[in-house]
């Protein structure tokens, strides 16, 4: 079974390129299938103990659970594993929309697992053995094999949700400035959640492949499934806390009322599984330390370099009274210079006149921010003035589920009122060569090299921001760390 998971998992990764909305098209049906089948086979169960839907009342897990004592504290642990997979809505959000996975969840997913788990139950109560997979026991033997067909397709579509998961974080991440940017296709002109990022992939890819192969079976992989899935969950109610605090405004005892007994319940259900570390817990603690340090990484340098260039601004009073002294040439033409410096004359415009010893007539900076908010509205995209003449500076806003497109927001400033040919236009970015500092050291310097390293190899600004090939100049600077 182990070479065939291998083979499954290579192909499900090597599908992804064609893009989720043609693999949605396809998975579909199948999903829509397998849930009505485990519904179906969940009422046949029950209807051989239908007392078995009196368990749907919580106080009968509580009574178990005060009642016995470490013991069905233990439990927990292995009755968590029951819930796994309901933490990638949250990373399905971002990519279909809170709407469709409410839908689905409410009518469909939710419904029929209940269902299946009571006739699995019920045909415990019945005095069936429970040896083997009691899952099965709800099928008639003559419909197994079609069963395990279907479950077994079932089991490799769920792994898409995980996979778009990954291609939408990763982007929210980038545009939020916590990982470097990488290469992002758009498979689907439907929905701009429709996404591929290859690097992610084949990345996931290879840890899913070592995680197959190191633990051979998915028994072996429960421990460190649980502990991922609740530390989620608890991290996500922690978050629920502050959304109310902060977004919703919410009153401190209001909020903690109501996050307070989601906190409660996957916290027990963390503790219960936190107890599995040495059995393969380890593995997800690991990983996630390995990607929260690269996160770290990335944003403290990131950061940093941010600072730097904000030193080395000159005054625009300053800037253009050398332009005139060293009567540097005025060319025809509109120069837009992309920026994070956020005042004055910023260092990519400097030395482009120190090295070419010429400057547009018409000049516009523009510093492109991204917000901790999903969508900026257009009223609120762009913001520019006239600092001297023939010379602008703009700050465009962007959510993170949105990518910053730099022509069509000139175009948007031009019907705002600014004047230019935007046929003849020249766009300026600068790129930075991160370089020691012995007098200042913002990282360590192992942290230093890999910022250097994931910097060299992140995706082009011109890319990122859709900037026309043959209208973009790059000037080379280093920047000490």
């Amino acid at each position: 079974m182990l070479p065939a998971s291998v083979l499954i998992l290579v192909a499900l990764f090597a599908l992804q390129p064609r893009g989720t909305a043609r693999i949605g098209r396809a998975f579909g049906p199948i999903m829509a299938l397998w849930f009505a089948v485990i519904a179906l086979l969940g009422i046949w169960g029950i209807s051989r103990h239908p007392s078995v839907l009196l368990a749907i009342d919580p106080r009968h897990g509580l009574s178990y659970l005060i009642s016995g004592g470490a013991t069905g504290f233990l439990v927990l642990g292995g009755v968590f594993l029951c819930v796994t997979g309901a933490e990638a809505l949250y990373a399905d959000m971002g990519h279909f929309g809170a709407g469709p996975i409410k839908l689905a969840w409410s009518a469909v997913v939710f419904p029929s697992l209940v269902l299946n788990y009571a006739g699995q139950a019920a045909l415990v109560l019945d005095g069936a053995p429970i040896s083997d997979n009691i899952f099965y026991r709800l099928c008639p033997s003559s419909l197994l094999l079609p069963l395990v067909v279907l479950a077994t397709s079932a089991t490799i579509i769920a792994s898409q949700s995980i996979i778009t998961g990954a291609f939408s974080m990763t982007r929210q991440a980038i545009h939020l400035g916590w990982l470097p940017r990488v290469h992002i296709t758009q498979t689907s002109a439907e929905g701009y959640g429709q996404i591929y990022v290859g690097a992610v992939n084949w990345l996931l890819m290879l840890v899913t492949l070592c995680l197959t192969v190191g633990f051979g079976k998915s028994d072996n992989l429960a421990s460190a499934y649980g502990i991922a899935v609740s530390a989620t969950m608890l991290i996500t109610s922690a978050l629920l806390f502050m959304a109310m605090r902060e977004i919703w405004g919410w009153s401190l005892v209001a909020a903690g009322a109501v996050a307070g007994v989601f906190l409660l319940v996957d916290a027990a259900f963390f503790a219960a599984n936190i107890t599995k570390v040495a059995e393969g817990g380890y593995v997800p603690l690991i990983l996630a330390a390995l990607v929260y340090g690269i996160m770290l990484i990335w944003h403290v340098g990131a950061t940093t370099v941010s600072a730097r260039l904000q030193d080395a601004v000159m005054p625009v009073e300053t800037f253009m009274a050398s332009i005139l002294e060293r009567s540097i040439p005025r060319v025809p033409g509109t120069a837009v210079f992309l920026t994070r410096t956020e005042r004055d004359v910023p260092p990519v415009m400097v030395w482009h006149v120190k090295h070419n010893r010429a400057l547009h007539r018409k000049l516009f900076v523009l510093t492109v921010t991204t917000q901790s908010v999903p969508w900026v509205k257009d009223i609120e995209r762009l913001t520019f003035e006239e600092i001297a003449p023939h010379f602008w500076r703009a700050a465009a806003r962007y959510g993170f589920m949105e990518r910053p497109d730099i022509p069509a927001l000139l175009e948007h400033a031009h019907g705002l009122g600014w004047a230019i040919d935007l046929s003849d236009i020249t766009y300026y970015v600068g790129h930075e060569t991160v370089v020691p500092d012995e007098d200042d050291k913002a990282l360590p310097r192992v942290a230093e090299a890999l910022f250097a390293f994931m910097q060299r190899n992140s995706a082009h600004l011109t890319e990122y921001f859709r900037l026309p090939m043959d209208a973009v100049v790059e000037i080379g600077r280093q920047i000490s760390i």
